[in-house]
């Protein structure tokens, strides 16, 4: 069989808060199944981490004895705290993302004046992936493409018939991922996007995030025919300079995403929390103006 036809049972997840939407992907000749980009939700005024999100994917997985097999992070996200190590210890699963998750390490365990305890080689992941590199879910084919731009370590994973995308792009009324954090560059998002969009017009492209922009409902599906036609940022009549004009511009004006701080130092644990302190207590830094 041609796994390129094969199409996967994808259910999603939407975290509110975030405008996150985390993926359920299922082998649909097995039981074995990933979770895409997993949300704890986290109170910034408090400091409460809670997880009824990820929670509610640990119950669909039990529910239809699902066998979790991936953990897959398509980069280091700074709008939310991850859950893939929360799930992970409590039903299984090994831990993915791309290699240049290094690089992200290297960066920010400088931001956070981390010590020689905080290691920067990619090891808190079972799995890292370089461009191109192939893995399996179940019997579905799955193949990772690096894409950066929006971060360093941004990776599309095709995954039978279906791609997600990450942050890399969102829906076409929305256009593109801002390229302005540490190691982001508008030119790179450009060509990763054009990658994306040489796949076959019929490949379906799943999104992870939407910010349901004008009032319109929420959407996380589109296909890569759509996206050529009628994306905002870039489609076919829009040129390279003419897109790194516009989206450097755009850049410029956006806030900092407010779980930033908190987020990043988390996330580039793989969603582990930093050691506890004498007191028994675990503290986050926040670093003043490195932003």
């Amino acid at each position: 069989m041609n796994q390129k036809l094969i199409t996967p049972q994808v259910t999603p997840f939407f975290d509110a808060d975030s405008h996150t939407i985390s993926y359920i992907v299922t082998d649909p000749s097995s039981s074995a199944c990933a979770v895409i980009d997993p949300v704890l939700e986290f109170d910034y005024s408090s400091g409460t981490l809670s997880s009824s999100g990820a929670d509610a994917i640990i119950e669909h997985i039990q529910t239809n004895e699902l066998e979790l097999e991936w953990l897959i992070e398509t980069h280091i996200h700074a709008d939310h705290v991850s859950a893939s190590s929360y799930i992970k210890e409590r039903i299984g699963g090994r831990l993915l993302i791309g290699e240049a998750i290094t690089v992200v390490q290297r960066v920010f365990g400088e931001v956070y004046n981390e010590d020689q305890n905080f290691k920067r080689d990619g090891s808190q992941f079972d799995l890292l992936l370089k461009d191109n590199d192939e893995y399996s879910i179940g019997n579905l084919k799955a193949r990772a493409i690096h894409t950066p731009g929006h971060t360093p370590a941004c990776m599309t994973h095709i995954i039978g018939d279906c791609v997600f995308v990450g942050d890399t792009l969102f829906m076409p009324d929305a256009g593109t991922a801002r390229a302005d954090f540490p190691g982001g560059c508008a030119q790179q998002i450009y060509r990763s996007v054009k990658r994306i969009l040489s796949l076959p017009q019929s490949t379906r492209l799943f999104m992870c995030h939407d910010y349901c922009p004008n009032g319109r409902a929420l959407k996380y599906e589109t296909t890569v025919e759509e996206q050529r036609q009628l994306n905002i940022h870039i489609n076919e009549t829009i040129s390279e300079p003419e897109f790194v004009t516009m989206r450097e511009a755009k850049d410029r004006a956006l806030d900092v995403p407010k779980l930033i701080l908190p987020s990043l130092q988390i996330n580039m644990r793989a969603g582990c929390l930093p050691a506890s302190s004498s007191n028994n207590t675990i503290y986050l830094k926040i670093p003043i103006n490195a932003f």
